[in-house]
């Protein structure tokens, strides 16, 4: 929020246009499997459950289980990185063309429980994933979903890959053919020699 009034602060002083592009949790991979997520320590509930699919943790943890939603856990709106990558070049190309600035959601505009979300990686996977289930998180809301309207109307902006499954399985097929050599070479202690 500070940014984004600097940035409304700026453009009213500057003649700067800008458009701040709110994302909700970014999710997937590289559909063609260039890039991907990978990294340590992973805090990301898609990879935090693929992990656990792979079975290099105990299992994944579900904060709360009693929140006001269909099965009792969180409610999250996950977008896939190619359609941020998109709406990054449709933004640019925007305010070429002289669009005023903005700032914009962008999300698929639909929310999966962690419960689906475990679901989905599961049918995804094959594989069975144990769930923990632990106290809520302070100020995690219930729900967050993407009121993305503004960005369809703006960018003309439609997410290509809405469906989680797809999300998780680009990212699942990302993370089977290189995550594991990723984190090999990245947190194996460095050795120095000494002359």
């Amino acid at each position: 929020m500070i940014c984004e009034r600097m940035l409304k602060e700026c453009a009213a002083a500057f003649t700067l246009s800008f458009m701040a592009l709110r994302y909700f949790n970014a999710a997937g991979a590289d559909p063609e499997g260039e890039i991907g997520e990978c990294h340590v320590p992973e805090t990301h509930a898609i990879p935090l459950v693929l992990e656990a699919a792979a079975g290099e943790s105990t299992g994944f943890t579900i904060f709360g289980d009693d929140y006001p939603t269909a099965d009792g856990t969180c409610v999250r709106d996950y977008v896939h990185v190619t359609d941020l990558a998109d709406a990054h070049v449709k933004a640019v190309r925007a305010l070429l063309d002289g669009a005023e600035s903005t700032v914009l959601n962008l999300g698929a505009g639909h929310g999966w429980s962690l419960r689906e979300l475990v679901a989905s990686v599961r049918d995804v996977t094959g594989r069975k994933i144990p769930v923990l289930v632990g106290a809520r998180r302070s100020g995690d809301p219930p729900v967050l979903i993407a009121d993305a309207s503004r960005a369809r109307h703006q960018l003309a902006w439609r997410p290509k890959y809405p469906d989680l499954s797809s999300q998780v399985m680009h990212a699942w097929s990302w993370r089977q053919g290189h995550c594991k050599t990723w984190k090999r070479m990245h947190t194996q202690p460095t050795q120095t020699a000494l002359a």
